[in-house]
This record gives structure tokens, C-alpha cells and sequence, in this order.
């Protein structure tokens, strides 16, 4: 990788993430050359604090499970206390691919952009994942939803893997929806007046732990739930 002229923190929230956490990190540490790395581990119950303390991995404990927004909040907080010039969140799970950061990172560290998407559906041809069809369909809904609130379409909605400039994370660290993340902080960078991108970003199936959205009646509540909130949206004074 080729190493940034910015100072970057890479974000891992982690929930029971023994399985893969270890792994994930070790793939940072050896391949993100000149980035920093800061583990939120949300109140897990499995073996993950055990393994983060054993192999002295940077991280930040919480004392009870906050979702994954209280947790991408934290490490937003702790990047903006630090002075980072660019925070990319970066899943435990093994999903996101530590190839792809510098291409999320250049363009906000190049002023192109003040947040990056790594999108599974812009670039037909690039090797992903295929996730189910009834959830790619709710994605396509929620890109919908968004572009009828802020009249900017974003693609992949759901997407765990963003970098974000320093005004971005000022405001994801001051204001952070804490049951929809993705969809709903991208509504609220765009009705803030933030540019977005989405560039082509590989991703892979999980290598440990599950999905926080799976099942017919918690994918119908939230969509019904992430409606709502992006309907009551407001810009930020």
C-alpha cells in the first residue's frame, strides 16, 4: 500500500468478533503502511477483549453493547480528539478488503471529496459477494429514500466501509444515528452540504459472527424505521 501524506485511523467496531478479529487486525497491521488502528470493542461476551489485550491491539473497551453506531461514534470521537485527517471504518469481521482503503482514502486526503463509499454496485465486473436478493432490493430502496430526501442517489446504502475528511467526522462525532448507521449518517452528510463519492470496493462474505439484519419481520422493521428517521432528517445548524 502505498503510504498516505495524511494522518488516517482505520475504525474496526467489534461485537463477539473472536472469530475473525485477530486476523483482521493482523492484516491492517502488516498491510496498511503509515495507518493507525483503534479497535471498539462493544461490550462483547465472547473471548474478543481477551484477544485484543493478548496481542496488544490497540483498543477502546465498552463497558456495555452499544450497537454499531455507538461504536463507529466512539472511534469518530476518538479521531477527532486525535486530529486524524481521515477516519475509514473498517468491519471485524473480515468483509472489507485492506486493498481497497487507499482508494477510499486518496480522494478525501486530495480534497475530492469530504466522504468515500466503497460500493459493491457501481462497477458490474468486480468480484464481490452476492448477498440476497430481498436485500439487495431493501438497498435499492433506501437509495431511493435518500435521493427523495437529499436528491443525491447513493448506491450502496448499507455500506460499512467509508473514509471520512475531518469536517465529516466532526459532525459523525457530535451526531451519530445509533440503529441505522450507514444509510442514515449518509443522508445526513448530504443534507449537510458534504460531498460524497463512490468508487468500486471489494468485500467479501463474513469470516466469523452474523448479521445485526437478518430475517423478514427485522428486515421489514428496519425499513419502516430507517423511513422514518430519514423523513424527520433536518441540516445541522
Amino acid at each position: 500500500m502505498v503510504k498516505s501524506d495524511g494522518k488516517v485511523l482505520l475504525i474496526v467496531p467489534a461485537y463477539n468478533e473472536q472469530e475473525s478479529i485477530l486476523s483482521t487486525c493482523r492484516l491492517i497491521m502488516e498491510y496498511a503502511n503509515g495507518y493507525d488502528l483503534i479497535v471498539i470493542n462493544d461490550g462483547s461476551t465472547d473471548n474478543t477483549e481477551r484477544i485484543l489485550d493478548e496481542n496488544h491491539i490497540p483498543h477502546i473497551e465498552l463497558v456495555e453493547n452499544l450497537g454499531i453506531g455507538g461504536a463507529v461514534q466512539t472511534g469518530y470521537r476518538y479521531a477527532l480528539e486525535n486530529g486524524y485527517d481521515v477516519a475509514v471504518q473498517f468491519d471485524g469481521d473480515g468483509q472489507h478488503d485492506i486493498e481497497s482503503v487507499e482508494d477510499l482514502v486518496r480522494p478525501v486526503l486530495d480534497g475530492e471529496a469530504d466522504m468515500v463509499i466503497g460500493s459493491r454496485f457501481i462497477k458490474k465486473d468486480l468480484e464481490n459477494f452476492r448477498s440476497s436478493a430481498a436485500r439487495r432490493a431493501g438497498i435499492k430502496i433506501l437509495s431511493g429514500m435518500i435521493k427523495w430526501k437529499t436528491g443525491r442517489r447513493i448506491y450502496d446504502t448499507t455500506s460499512g466501509f467509508r473514509a471520512a475528511g475531518r469536517e465529516v467526522i466532526r459532525l459523525f462525532a457530535g451526531e451519530y444515528s445509533s440503529e441505522y448507521p450507514e444509510p442514515i449518517s449518509t443522508a445526513q452528510a448530504l443534507l449537510n452540504g458534504y460531498k460524497i463519492a463512490e468508487i468500486p470496493a471489494k468485500m467479501k462474505s463474513r469470516s466469523g459472527g452474523k448479521s445485526s439484519i437478518s430475517g423478514i419481520h427485522t428486515s421489514i422493521y428496519y425499513m419502516v424505521n430507517v423511513f422514518l428517521c430519514i423523513i424527520v432528517l433536518r441540516r445541522k445548524k
